[in-house]
């Protein structure tokens, strides 16, 4: 199996890394972390300029005629960068539900609006009850006319203060665990009836709990069939789980680099602590624990798009669960070989620790998709 990326690919893997590398050291990032955003927005303007905001998308959606290797390749070097911008909520996870949801009419004039960065969007799916059950929807939509009216509330919306729009997961009908009767509703974050409540989160990012209070949405703001959004939220949450893997794949490979760059550095009874056998082995450990996740990144990469929902719910499980077990290891060997600086707010290793715990926590850890790849039967453990 071919796994080169063509001629394209690779400028843009190169674009992203050069920009990344001149815009996106570790002491601007604690800048653009303190913006009322808590990211960059003018660096937000440039990754449309660069196309990084259309590249996923269909042309003639308003996209660049990309995909998943396309997102694949972005995420991986945000990653090594620990870049703060919502690209994953709003290109990845909102992306993918206006894709498998939404009209022709509604694709091209949000997707355009995402690409040319004038929209950014966050997914309101997560309830206090809800742990990872997609299908768990409390918050309401009841029918008033053609129009709708949302009740309830959603919980850890990332990046749900700032976001322009916000895709709501709502139950038109049946129980509040049943797959079917959820729909997804575009409301704008500053709608009468919407209340937002934002905070930071431990990987420096940002999130929000959000109330919805008679809060109107009209027919045109519904993306699909009102009673049969799941498959599109499942969809959509597969896709994002497989551009998380490439991020996490990023940040391992940056801690392992630093790590390996520290072993070489620091000096130790007059001697660099690399020349330590012991020390040697824990690092090779790390690569082996890179390598296994990069294999499951492409494998996860590719099956994205699969039509199969079963088979696509189980690769990208596996997917999770090595990540999951490969950024734990990577992450507690970086921090364990860098000593007590590694524990500092001023130093890299801690944060990409930190951001690798969230990401492994992210739609459930790898004990949990585990569980999920037993009860499917299948043999990815």
């Amino acid at each position: 199996m071919d796994f080169e990326l063509s001629g394209e690919q690779q400028m843009l893997r190169d674009n992203v890394a050069r920009l990344m590398k001149e815009r996106y050291d570790f002491e601007t990032r604690k800048a653009y972390q303190k913006e009322p955003a808590g990211f960059s927005d003018s660096l937000w303007r440039e990754y449309a300029e660069l196309g990084l905001l259309g590249a996923p998308f269909a042309e003639e959606d308003g996209g660049y005629g990309g995909g998943a290797v396309e997102t694949m390749i972005v995420m991986e070097e945000f990653g090594k960068a620990l870049a703060l911008e919502p690209y994953l909520e709003t290109v990845v996870l909102c992306g993918a539900l206006i894709r498998h949801a939404a009209s022709a009419e509604q694709r091209a004039d949000l997707i355009g609006r995402i690409a040319a960065g004038d929209l950014r969007l966050s997914f309101a799916q997560m309830e206090p009850q809800s742990g990872y059950d997609l299908s768990d929807v409390g918050v309401t939509a009841r029918r008033d006319g053609d129009a709708f009216v949302l009740d309830g509330a959603k919980g850890l919306v990332i990046n749900g203060d700032s976001a322009g729009g916000l895709i709501v997961s709502a139950r038109v009908a049946g129980g509040r665990r049943d797959r079917k009767g959820v729909g997804l509703f575009l409301v704008d974050g500053e709608a009468p009836g919407v209340s937002r409540r934002g905070y930071p989160t431990q990987d420096a990012r940002r999130a929000a709990e959000i109330s919805f209070a008679n809060v109107r949405v009209e027919p045109q703001n519904v993306l699909g069939s009102p009673e049969d959004g799941a498959p599109a939220i499942e969809r959509a949450v597969d896709e994002t789980i497989a551009a998380l893997s490439a991020e996490a794949v990023g940040a391992m490979s940056e801690a392992l680099a630093m790590t390996v760059e520290y072993l070489k550095t620091r000096k130790q009874f007059g001697v660099t602590i690399g020349s330590f056998q012991a020390l040697q082995h824990r690092a090779s450990d790390m690569v082996v624990a890179l390598e296994q996740a990069r294999s499951m990144m492409f494998f996860a990469t590719m099956s994205a798009g699969e039509d199969d929902a079963d088979e696509r719910a189980k690769a990208i499980s596996a997917a999770k669960v090595q990540i999951g077990r490969s950024a734990k290891f990577i992450g507690e060997q970086a921090v364990q070989m860098h000593g007590g600086i590694a524990m500092t707010y001023e130093y890299k290793v801690g944060h990409l620790f930190k951001r690798l715990t969230m990401i492994d926590a992210a739609y459930g850890d790898a004990d949990l998709h585990v569980r999920r790849l037993g009860d499917r039967g299948s043999l990815f453990v």
